[in-house]
């Protein structure tokens, strides 16, 4: 029997052979060099992010030159051609999805974020490279017929003090973040103050712009006392002294100081402290402020906004008024000193009238004059009047002690529930229940009028003597204080006032 026909076995099929790709290696070599020289100091990180975020897709054009290249050395080998693998998809996706966040990143305004957030210069200057330098000044003489100074600083100090002469002299120091002495002389000439005449006013432009590179410039100006001053800080504390002119200011990020001033002011703050002196006119300020000072002013008071921490007020000719979101007060004029924080208010020898609406606060007011109305919830209040006016409060949650001169005559319509009546006027009809106590009466011949009303609290009615002698007598302060050392400032977060 013949043996049956085996079939050949074909022979083995060799691996198909693929020619290496290196344009994945290739990125990876450019983008190393990259950071090798940010690591050397050669280029700054700052100036590296700016590179990467706008000429991301010059990575994607290499690797795509590179592939096509790939792709004919192949065919003309006669290889197939390798595609772009899993690791080169995942390495496109990092560097498409990277190069869109640097891009978006670049268009915000990272200045205004900063300030947010109260970055401070020096926190950024390894970003950019090193810091830099530079004095400078810059003067003008007066033209004829102008009366107004405008000056706009962006970053930077500005100081403005009064001219001995007829001319406006303006000293300048800048801090240049640059990667090099080069670029940083380079940026130096671009963003020198510059001073500018339009109609009657001179425009002083600290021209601190300049792109990507930080540029800090301080300006100390001086010029004649007569001109007003009209002044815009972005970054930076503003100082004023010696004006016979208006001055306004309007500043975003740092402490103002206003001080001999024969005119009205007006500041702006957005964040930061306002302190001004000696001024014969009208002040207002309003804003977003950590602390406000305004000492020995011949003209009245307006604050408007958010005050964080304190507000002094001392020797105030004229009428105040305060409003804020918890506080609303006007009075007629102060000749001793206001104290207000976020949990107190204390002033004496106010003259009204007087009217204060506000909330969560201990008030205590000493030495009034006139009519006082007094709204107050989750405080108590105390309320000593110099010369009596009508008188009406209206509490909540909170004490109320009145305080009148002994001989004054007034009427009284006082009630309160959940506390008792005290009073030291015999005169008056006290009569204090389980739940609710009422007081009436006319004390000598009745002139003023008081009425109070209070929940769950007590009413105290004291004569002006009597108070006086009650009050505890301050030790005698020794014979040679000691100087105290200034108490360090708690990091505490802020409470409007």
């Amino acid at each position: 029997m013949a043996s049956p026909l085996q079939t050949p076995v074909p022979p083995p099929i060799p691996p198909r052979r693929y020619r290496r790709s290196f344009a994945g290696p290739f990125v990876l070599i450019v983008l190393g060099v990259v950071f090798l020289l940010g690591n050397l100091h050669m280029l700054s990180w700052g100036r590296l992010g700016y590179l990467f975020a706008h000429y991301w897709p010059l990575l994607l054009i290499l690797w795509g030159v590179i592939k096509i290249l790939e792709y004919q050395q192949a065919q003309r080998e006669g290889l197939p051609s390798r595609g772009i693998g899993a690791g080169g998809v995942l390495l496109i996706i990092l560097i498409v999805g990277c190069g869109l966040i640097a891009t978006q990143a670049s268009r915000f305004n990272w200045n205004e974020i900063r300030d947010n957030m109260g970055i401070d210069d020096n926190d950024l200057d390894n970003l950019f490279g090193e810091t830099y330098n530079f004095d400078g000044q810059v003067e003008q003489q007066i033209p004829a017929g102008a009366t107004n100074v405008r000056v706009n600083d962006d970053e930077g100090a500005v100081h403005v003090s009064t001219a001995t002469d007829n001319k406006i002299t303006v000293m300048f120091r800048k801090r240049v973040g640059a990667d090099n002495q080069s670029d940083a002389d380079k940026y130096n000439q671009q963003t020198n103050p510059v001073i500018t005449v339009s109609g009657n006013t001179l425009l002083i432009d600290a021209h601190a712009q300049n792109g990507k590179h930080p540029v800090q410039s301080d300006l100390d100006i001086s010029i004649p006392r007569k001109m007003a001053l009209n002044i815009a800080a972005r970054k930076g504390d503003v100082s004023v002294t010696g004006r016979d002119g208006e001055v306004e200011i309007a500043a975003q990020h740092g402490d103002v100081s206003v001080e001999d001033i024969n005119g009205n002011v007006k500041l702006n703050v957005a964040k930061g402290s306002a302190k001004v002196e000696q001024v014969t006119g009208d002040v207002h300020i309003d804003g977003r402020l950590d602390e406000v000072s305004i000492v020995d002013l011949k003209g009245s008071v307006q604050l408007d906004g958010e005050f964080e921490e304190s507000v002094k007020l001392a020797r105030i000719s004229k009428n105040v008024a305060f409003k804020s979101s918890r506080t609303d007060m006007e009075f007629s004029s102060i000749a001793g000193e206001l104290d207000l924080d976020s949990d107190d208010l204390h002033a004496d020898k106010i003259t009204g009238p007087v009217r204060l609406t506000t909330r969560s606060k201990e008030i205590r007011l000493e030495g009034v004059s006139g009519d006082v109305r007094l709204q107050n919830e989750n405080g108590g209040i105390e309320l000593a009047m110099r010369s009596l006016g009508n008188v009406q409060i209206e509490s909540r949650n909170g004490s109320v002690q009145l305080s009148v001169p002994e001989k004054a005559g007034f009427r009284l319509d006082a009630r309160t529930r959940d506390g008792e009546i005290e009073s030291d006027f015999p005169e008056l009809k006290v009569e204090n229940g389980d739940h609710e106590a009422t007081a009436s009466g006319t004390v000598g011949n009745g002139a003023s009028h008081i009425v109070i009303n209070n929940e769950h609290d007590g009413i105290e009615i004291r004569k002006a003597s009597a108070m006086a002698a009650e009050a505890p007598v301050p030790p005698a302060p020794p014979s040679k204080p000691a100087k105290a050392l200034p108490a360090p400032k708690a990091n505490v977060e802020p409470t409007d006032n």
